[in-house]
């Protein structure tokens, strides 16, 4: 059994703390339970709840100041589920793992709304951050003793973008990718992240996980800040980037 946590590129050692808290609720659940799935979901809400990370409460403001959020969860066993553009609902990451079973995998806007309250889910004002660092995204890949791998990733977007952007987050095979070998998660500068299509990239680049990480990394300019974290079935679980970014890793 494992799990890795990140916080989001750009951010500082100093929500290090917070991070190895969501990596120790996701390893609690993984240990009571075996399930890959809630481990990670649990680790990411606990980001979610923490007003330092740009994912739930503390996300950032869009340019007209509101709060908008992009969540994704996928499955080794070939299921998924992202939204976009969801507001005012303090744990996106738990309406993306509604949509695991569902025939449409990805909703967003007024549909992901309405899709979140049918599920029983109420909306709860999110009043963001209006801090200007531009950490972004916070994400976790569990592993279950059986081998299943899921991923999990949750933002508030970047400070100051148009309303309806769309980052990497949601985006399948850029922000987030997950199969029966391995899960990935990016965080970062999502449009350049989306148009690397960079975990799908670094999942298909190598056997070893780290080097095919920092391949991944160096797909983008050294300005532009970004980081990947994953694990796979061969037992790697690891995590690179070309910015500060804090994460955590627990395993058996």
């Amino acid at each position: 059994m494992k799990i890795i946590c990140h916080g989001g590129a750009g951010h500082t050692p100093k929500v290090q703390d917070g991070v190895d808290k969501a990596a120790e609720k996701g390893w609690s659940v993984l240990k009571e339970t075996d399930n890959a799935l809630e481990a990670a979901i649990s680790a990411v809400m606990v980001m979610e709840d923490d007003f330092r990370f740009n994912a739930g409460t503390g996300s950032c403001l869009r340019e007209d100041g509101s709060v908008q959020n992009d969540s994704s969860v996928a499955t080794s066993d070939g299921r998924m589920g992202a939204i976009a553009n969801l507001r005012n609902f303090k744990n996106p990451v738990l309406i993306a793992k509604e949509l695991l079973d569902e025939f449409p995998v990805m909703l967003a806007g007024e549909g992901a709304i309405e899709f979140a309250l049918k599920r029983g889910y109420k909306q709860t004002k999110v009043k963001g951050s209006e801090k200007g660092w531009t950490g972004d995204t916070v994400g976790a890949v569990a592993q279950s003793s059986e081998g299943k791998i899921v991923v999990a990733s949750s933002t508030g977007g970047v400070r100051g973008r148009p309303v309806g952007r769309v980052g990497d987050t949601p985006l399948w095979g850029s922000g987030f990718y997950c199969d029966e070998k391995i899960g990935i998660v990016a965080t970062g500068v999502g449009e350049a992240i989306t148009e690397q299509l960079l975990c799908y990239r670094v999942a298909q680049h190598s056997e070893n996980l780290k080097e095919a990480m920092e391949w991944g990394v160096q797909l983008l300019p050294k300005d532009t800040g970004v980081g990947v974290i994953g694990i796979n079935n061969s037992g790697q679980i690891c995590g690179s980037s070309n910015t500060s970014m804090p994460f955590s890793i627990i395993e058996r």
